[in-house]
């Protein structure tokens, strides 16, 4: 693996810490939780772990809302827990990513404290702070994912401030100089301790329209929200003026001079905007913006041949010399194995989606629990922890059905995840998928996992090759890597139904059956046609 660019096509594991191991017994997985499983990890032939966020906080967003950039949350542990982890971690040749909430803060930091006091202080436009109308109204139409006005009246200023999540997540003024230096030395804290790149958390949110233009509404037909859902309120306008704006590049391009200081270190964006694709591909363009960025594209519901070409195709044809990252789940949306899955949802199935989302052209994040096909956690109202569930049940649940712990131990108490009870509670249907039962047993879903992900790394053509897509029946998902001379044909039936692939003129070299999904196909390689199982996938190398 090459130390500067191992991120292209690099595979990254999500690691959501209050859920992947308790080491101490308080219920909350913690920094020496992650240090446990780094052989667990490291088994799984990934090639980093991206960390979300274990700094100082309130945790009334779970750690997506910082009271201070520098310090570790005692939750999670200390500072020396960390440089342990970086150590450990690089010693099994794991890079580190972890993640930077750079558009706002909790409304308990110091910068915030302070700029809330008075109009004259020396932070008094670190943050986004505007009049009222005549009325007394806020000043625009702008709305919070979180539900309702994006503002907040703070009566020491008699004035509103920006909040484009909770109101306890007061949004940075990136108009100041002083706040964009501020946030870059945040940035080097971290550097300098050895990470190796940064998942930047609402990258588009960091800048927002100075006029405070009203955001246009958006008809009802077009309600089609990435990573929020059409009944939020949110989904009623086109967010042209308090999110993705243009000054968002200029920052990005001051963020990558300093990420260059450091070679190897790597930064990877989340995206959320009116097109994301776009903005992927204008985010991630040249050598001095995002190494490479990610969005909800494939984070939805939809779930066909036809609408992940089309997804992948889109900015294909834009990116240029950007390049994309790929996810098919992270700890924002239900798992995909229910999302994609519903009803049919099976091992089989898992161990294609799994496969298919290593083969895309790109980097990979691969959210926890993934490798063991876990479904959804059913949570009741009683037991939610997520505030954006809180405030739109029994429409959407939020948040906490994806983040329930890792299932380790079937046995034991908690499935090996704590001597105590979790933060969130374990599903049963999990603790039948725990790790000591799926490693027992050859076939299983993380077992699969482990053995392609280790038959990718020889492929050379999967990690870095160009992608064209191939018509097919609408079930099957067909495309072509290439790099250089080589060819390599890959197939996915995303129907519990047999299909059928014409190969038309495509001629089949070679087929490859040593990736770990045990599908078998030379006995169904006819001289025209390639007959497909139910959830199954095909790769040969072709002429």
């Amino acid at each position: 693996m090459n130390q500067v660019t191992w991120w292209r096509g690099g595979v990254i594991y999500q690691v959501y810490p209050r859920s992947l191991m308790d080491s101490n017994g308080d219920g909350v997985g913690d920094l020496q939780g992650i240090i446990a499983k780094l052989d667990y990890i490291a088994s799984l032939n990934v090639d980093a772990i991206w960390i979300s966020p274990f700094f100082k906080s309130p945790m009334k967003d779970f750690g997506y809302d910082i009271s201070d950039y520098l310090e570790i949350d005692p939750l999670f542990g200390t500072m020396a827990d960390f440089e342990q982890l970086i150590e450990q971690a690089h010693q099994r040749n794991i890079k580190v990513v972890i993640d930077q909430v750079l558009s706002h803060t909790s409304d308990q930091h110091a910068w915030f404290e302070q700029s809330r006091q008075s109009r004259d202080n020396d932070k008094a436009d670190w943050y986004v702070w505007a009049d009222p109308k005549d009325d007394g109204s806020a000043p625009n139409n702008w709305l919070a994912i979180f539900g309702g006005c994006a503002w907040e009246w703070e009566p020491r200023r008699q004035q509103y401030y920006l909040h484009n999540f909770l109101k306890s997540q007061p949004d940075l003024n990136f108009h100041s100089p002083q706040v964009r230096q501020a946030v870059l030395n945040n940035v080097e804290f971290w550097l300098k301790k050895g990470v190796d790149g940064f998942r930047l958390d609402a990258i588009t949110f960091c800048y927002h329209d100075e006029q405070l233009r009203d955001n246009p509404a958006k008809p009802k037909d077009q309600r089609q929200g990435r990573g929020f859902s059409e009944d939020n309120p949110y989904a009623y306008q086109y967010h042209y003026y308090n999110n993705t704006r243009p000054q968002t590049v200029g920052f990005i391009e001051e963020l990558r001079a300093l990420i260059n200081r450091y070679p190897g270190a790597v930064t990877l964006g989340e995206v959320s905007s009116e097109d994301s694709l776009a903005t992927m591909a204008e985010y991630t363009q040249g050598e001095d913006r995002l190494h490479m960025a990610y969005s909800f594209e494939l984070l939805t519901d939809d779930f066909s041949a036809a609408y992940i070409r089309q997804t992948v195709e889109e900015l294909e044809a834009s990116i240029g010399d950007g390049w994309p990252c790929w996810a098919i789940g992270n700890h924002d949306v239900q798992r995909v194995a229910t999302r994609w899955g519903k009803q049919q949802a099976n091992p089989t199935m898992i161990k294609m989606l799994n496969a298919m989302l290593f083969s895309l052209r790109g980097s990979v994040c691969s959210y926890q629990g993934e490798e063991l096909g876990l479904t959804e956690a059913p949570i009741e109202f009683n037991q939610l922890q997520d505030p954006f569930g809180i405030a739109f049940w029994p429409m959407f649940k939020g948040r906490d059905g994806c983040r329930t712990p890792m299932p380790w131990v079937k046995s034991e108490d908690n499935a090996g995840f704590s001597h105590t009870q979790p933060w969130l509670p374990i599903s049963a249907q999990h603790i039948s998928s725990a790790v000591d039962v799926q490693e027992a047993d050859s076939e299983s879903v993380l077992n699969s996992y482990r053995h392609f992900l280790a038959w990718r790394k020889q492929q050379n053509v999967l990690i870095a090759g160009d992608i064209q897509f191939v018509n097919a029946h609408p079930n099957v998902l067909a495309f072509v890597r290439t790099l250089g001379s080589q060819r390599m044909l890959v197939l996915f039936n995303l129907s519990i139904q047999q299909s059928q692939f014409e190969l038309a003129d495509i001629k089949v070299n070679t087929v490859l059956d040593d990736h770990g999904l045990a599908t078998g196909h030379q006995d169904k390689l006819q001289p025209s046609t390639i007959v497909l199982p139910g959830f199954s996938s095909f790769y040969a190398f072709v002429d």
